[in-house]
């Protein structure tokens, strides 16, 4: 309507001009350029107008569809932590890139918001592009979170299935806007214990690429377990989630597993590094690895080189593991094993076989000092690791039952291996040699065969025990039953000898002449003498004696 007002006042101003106004000539200089330059202002004016208004309109138009707005960003935080989240301070951000920061976040599970946090952060930085924001594309380029802390209640508690009942798994199938990169620091994921304790995981940092709803994510973490202690990295791919069939989400990667501290685990000592490669479904992961120990030990036993590769299967929803195969190599000695790691908590099942291998090889890790015996060994034998506890060492949870067989047994230690040869003469009615120096001691290997060993063990408390245990020396075989310790290596054995000549010959001096009118007592039945035995003492000073009257 202002326009039609203006219209007669205008078109009265026209005429007036052009009757006042002389008529132009073609002399005239300056009316040309002038109306040139008039022309152009005109252009630039009605340009800055236009481009006013088109951000004018442009402003009102991101204002109300700005996707960083709080009430915009709440439900996609949430879909990308899985819970209810209350944040103290939020501002957004414009340039160089648009989003927003957020400080002070507390994380509640969506299905227990009446139990203590689950989770906190310390910062929360969003960016987009405007590209992203000028195309309407429905994409976030970064998350960055700052010092995330985590706490999961005990497996099996009430308030662990509070926080994570069943069918929560679609909580965690992503957000329905693209995040190109999340990016967590500093980190600490807490799964508390029982008794009160926690596992405590720092991460130093987790990648998260391509995250979104129903798609495939990529990983790569830089962390420290938990226990034991130990550095991993790894990077791989998981998913799309299947929330109807979380089992059947796939995964697979890579990992390193380095700086572990096998004396976390009570009783052991050494670090252990491993690498290795994983595929499959989530409840049932393919895994190959490789590791290496070089200073094993049990207890105070010697540092002993270890090499091992493993194929098994992980269930990634409970932790159990099926184990195919696990080859452990020491020395010149491979230990094959297969079993199970089950259960909550878990307990280890292991059947464990060894195939010409060398005794010194296996018993080194749990002496000290000199191993006592060498020689071939042939074992098969089940184990079982019952759970961790407070207080307890690997010997106190170790468990084993098996059969074992050394026919070339060789004694380490010169003293005993001397009295037993003395003894072996004398079994078959021989004289017998000259004693060694007290205390001397050969190398692994190198003293002479003097028996060959074979029978059934067991292993409670770091103890073994037998109530069946053969070996041979020249001229006699020996049957005994008892305990050896591996925590000092202590042995008391007691049993019998059969010898091929009489019972005077297992004493020397006049000790066997007053043994002579016992022959007829001690004589078995067409074959020598069978007399009590006792071995016993402690690592070199191991005693094999004849315990006639019952004496130790």
């Amino acid at each position: 309507m202002w326009v039609s007002r203006l219209l007669p006042f205008c078109k009265a101003q026209v005429q007036t001009s052009v009757m006042t106004s002389p008529a132009p000539t073609i002399s005239d200089p300056v009316s040309g350029p002038w109306t040139g330059r008039r022309k152009a202002r005109l252009g630039w004016v009605v340009g800055g107008l236009v481009l006013m208004v088109l951000c004018f309109a442009g402003g009102r138009y991101i204002n109300a569809h700005w996707p960083y707005r709080y009430r915009n960003v709440e439900p996609l935080l949430q879909k990308v932590f899985a819970s209810q989240i209350k944040i103290d301070h939020y501002h957004r951000t414009y340039f160089p890139r648009p989003g927003f920061v957020a400080t002070g976040l507390t994380l509640r599970r969506y299905s227990a918001p009446d139990l203590p946090p689950i989770g906190s952060a310390e910062s929360l930085v969003v960016e987009g592009s405007w590209a992203d924001l000028l195309l309407l594309r429905n994409r976030v380029s970064l998350v960055d979170v700052e010092r995330l802390h985590v706490v999961i209640p005990p497996v099996g508690s009430h308030a662990n299935h509070e926080d994570f009942p069943p069918g929560s798994s679609a909580d965690f199938s992503g957000p329905a806007t693209v995040v190109e990169q999340l990016n967590i620091h500093n980190a600490t994921l807490d799964i508390m214990r029982v008794n009160g304790s926690r596992y405590s995981f720092p991460i130093q940092q987790l990648v998260i690429r391509n995250l979104r709803k129903g798609q495939a994510i990529s990983y790569f973490v830089d962390m420290q377990n938990a226990w034991p202690r130990g550095h991993i990295l790894a990077n791989g791919s998981f998913g799309p989630l299947l929330p109807s069939n979380l089992g059947a989400t796939p995964v697979s990667g890579s990992f390193t597993f380095a700086s572990v501290r096998l004396e976390d685990i009570h009783g052991l000592s050494g670090g252990l590094s491993s690498a290795g490669r994983f595929h499959g479904a989530l409840a049932a992961i393919e895994a190959d690895t490789t590791c290496k120990t070089p200073d094993f030990a049990v207890g105070k036993g010697k540092p002993t080189q270890l090499a091992a590769s493993t194929h098994v299967t992980i269930n990634g929803l409970n932790a159990n593991m099926i184990l195919h195969t696990v080859d452990v190599h020491t020395g010149a000695t491979a230990v094959h094993a297969e079993g199970d790691i089950v259960g909550s908590p878990k307990v280890t099942n292991l059947d464990i076989s060894v195939a010409n291998g060398r005794a010194q090889d296996l018993l080194r890790p749990f002496f000290k000092g000199q191993v006592p015996i060498t020689g071939a060994v042939w074992l098969h034998s089940h184990a079982r690791l019952t759970p961790a506890g407070e207080g307890l060492t690997f010997l106190n949870r170790l468990e084993m039952d098996g059969v074992f067989d050394i026919p070339s047994e060789r004694l380490t230690n010169r003293g005993t291996e001397q009295k037993l040869s003395d003894f072996s003469l004398r079994a078959q009615g021989a004289k017998t040699t000259k004693q060694p120096v007290p205390g001397d001691s050969v190398a692994d290997g190198t003293a002479e065969v003097v028996s060959s060993l074979n029978g059934r063990a067991k292993i409670r408390d770091g103890i073994i025990s037998t109530q069946y245990l053969y070996f041979e020396v020249p001229g006699a075989d020996v049957d005994v039953n008892g305990t050896f310790n591996l925590r000092d290596g202590r042995v008391h054995m007691l049993g019998d000898v059969s010898m091929q000549s009489d019972i005077s010959h297992a004493a020397t001096g006049v000790k066997s002449i007053l043994l002579k009118p016992l022959i007829p007592f001690f004589k078995k039945r067409n074959a020598g003498a069978k007399i009590p035995i006792a071995i016993t003492g402690s690592p070199n000073q191991y005693k094999v004696t004849e315990d006639i009257l019952h004496n130790k």
